[in-house]
């Protein structure tokens, strides 16, 4: 990595990255790629957060009812067809460029904050 990439402290601490379980996912059939709509629960101070994921490969709704994901939270609002996209949900993307996300190894209390 080239130091033309390197970050602060101080820009690490702006990003906010918050613990949510998917509470209701259905299929996106308005989305240009193969997508999912999420209800993201966040606990008592931010609610729940819809979100659009790119994750059709490796998931289905039904799978991810329930699971923990990771989510950037202070990212502005985003227009994503008819629905307006509140967070954005962590992933890495595997050899094929389809997105596994990235989650919590354990259970934690939904709006947790990374450390």
């Amino acid at each position: 990595m080239s130091a033309d990439n390197h970050i602060t402290w101080q820009d690490f601490e702006k990003i906010i990255l918050k613990v949510g379980t998917i509470t209701k996912a259905v299929p996106f059939d308005e989305a240009k790629k193969p997508s999912f709509i999420l209800s993201i629960d966040l606990g008592e101070k931010d609610g729940i957060k819809k979100s659009s994921a790119q994750i059709t490969h490796h998931y289905t709704c039904e799978e991810l009812i329930g699971k923990q994901v990771i989510c950037v939270t202070n990212f502005p609002k985003k227009q994503i067809g008819p629905i307006m996209s509140e967070v954005l949900v962590t992933g890495f993307y595997d050899d094929n460029q389809n997105v596994i996300l990235a989650v919590p190894d354990k259970t934690i209390q939904n709006g947790a904050k990374l450390a």
